[in-house]
C-alpha cells in the first residue's frame, strides 16, 4: 500500500500515531481514499484547517455518521478546534437536523471530551432569555436575510404563522445568537448541514444568500463543498454546487 508523503503528513496532523485496522483489512480502499482526501482534495485548499474540520463535523452530524464523527472530532481537537466550538457545532445542528438525529452526537461529543479530561458542562454561551429571544432572533434574521424576512411573515398563511415565529425565536434567537462561534461560521456550518442532508435545496438557496451577506463568498462556499465531498458523496455535492451557481450568478 502506497500513501503519498503529502497525504500521510496531512493524515498524521489530525491523527498522530493512529493506525487504522482498515489498513490491514481494506488496504486498497484506504490507499485510494487517503491519497484522494488528504492529498488531492486538500490541495484545493481554500479553508483553514480549523474551519474545514468544523464544516466536516457539521456535515457528519447531518449524515448520521456517528462513528466517523467520533474519529474526526478527535482530529478536530488535535488541531485546535476548542471544546466550546465543538459543542456549538452540535447545538447548531439541532434546529436544522432535529434533536432525534443530534441526540447520539451530543452523547458522543460528551464521551470524547470527558475522555480527554474536559469537565462538563462547559461555560454557557446563551445571550438571550425568554423575554428577548424573539426580538433578538428576528433582528438576527433581518441582519442576514434583509427584507425577505418581512415578506415571509407577510406571505405566511395564518395557520402557519407560528412556524415563522419559531424560526425567529428558536432557530435564530436561541441558537444563532449564542457566543462560541461567530455569525459567519454559523452560516457556513448551516450550509454544510443542508448540503449533507440533501433534499433541502430551497433552504440551501436561502443560506447561500445568507452566507454571501455575512461575507462567505463563492470561493469559500465551493471550497467548503470540496472538503465535504469525500464524506457526503457526489450527488449531494453536485446538487449543492448547482444551488451555489444559481445563487452567485449575478
Amino acid at each position: 500500500m502506497t500513501i503519498s508523503e503529502v497525504a500521510q503528513r496531512h493524515h498524521d496532523e489530525l491523527f498522530p500515531n493512529h493506525q487504522s485496522m482498515l489498513k490491514v483489512t481494506d488496504p486498497e480502499l484506504i490507499e485510494i481514499f487517503d491519497n484522494w482526501v488528504f492529498g488531492e482534495v486538500l490541495s484545493e485548499g481554500g479553508l483553514d484547517t480549523r474551519t474545514r474540520l468544523m464544516a466536516q463535523l457539521a456535515a457528519l452530524i447531518a449524515c448520521q455518521a456517528v462513528n466517523e464523527y467520533r474519529v474526526m472530532l478527535g482530529g478536530a481537537l488535535n488541531v485546535g478546534v476548542t471544546p466550546v466550538e465543538v459543542k456549538e457545532i452540535v447545538y447548531q445542528a439541532v434546529p436544522y437536523v432535529g434533536m432525534a438525529k443530534v441526540f447520539d452526537f451530543l452523547h458522543a461529543t460528551n464521551d470524547v471530551l470527558q475522555s480527554r479530561g474536559i469537565e462538563l458542562p462547559l461555560e454557557g454561551q446563551s445571550t438571550t432569555n425568554p423575554d428577548t429571544r424573539f426580538e433578538t432572533g428576528l433582528a438576527t434574521q433581518k441582519a442576514i436575510f434583509g427584507d425577505r424576512i418581512d415578506a415571509l411573515y407577510a406571505q405566511s398563511p395564518k395557520d402557519q404563522l407560528h412556524i415563522q415565529k419559531y424560526l425567529s425565536a428558536n432557530c435564530f434567537g436561541d441558537y444563532y445568537t449564542r457566543t462560541g462561534l461567530d455569525l459567519k461560521t454559523r452560516e457556513l456550518l448551516t450550509l454544510a448541514m443542508l448540503a449533507a442532508l440533501g433534499g433541502c435545496e430551497l433552504q440551501l438557496a436561502g443560506h447561500v444568500a445568507g452566507n454571501l451577506a455575512v461575507g462567505n463568498d463563492r470561493q469559500v462556499l465551493i471550497g467548503t463543498l470540496t472538503q465535504l465531498l469525500p464524506f457526503i458523496g457526489y450527488p449531494r455535492t453536485l446538487n449543492a454546487l448547482k444551488v451555489i451557481d444559481e445563487g452567485t450568478a449575478a
